[in-house]
């Protein structure tokens, strides 16, 4: 698996860095996005509970995939600005249980 970063653009209202990126796993099914997420890790220089995947599609048949991802300052102001389930499929969250409503 090789990732390419192919655009990265520093956002400081939002206090995070926006990367677009490409994944190249030719022969290989497509990465999951815990490994995606340790690969950027390591090519950004970042930690990782502050590396949030927002998207990321498959190519099919090419072996490439094209993604979307923010680098936040700090966990907390990713919590604040993330919606809850994309901080869960990013294993930044645990998913609150639903709340059933009583019939009367």
């Amino acid at each position: 698996m090789e990732i390419e970063i192919i655009k990265k653009h520093d956002n400081a209202l939002l206090e995070r860095t926006e990367v677009d990126f490409r994944v190249r796993h030719p022969g290989e099914t497509t990465p999951t996005r815990d490994s995606i997420r340790e690969a950027l890790k390591e090519a950004l220089k970042v930690s990782k509970e502050t590396l949030v995947i927002d998207r990321m599609k498959g190519e099919f048949g090419k072996g490439e995939t094209t993604g979307y991802a923010k680098v936040y300052r700090t966990l907390e102001r990713a919590k604040y600005i993330e919606d809850e389930h994309v901080m869960v499929k990013n294993k930044l969250a645990e998913k609150k249980a639903a709340k059933k409503e009583e019939k009367k």
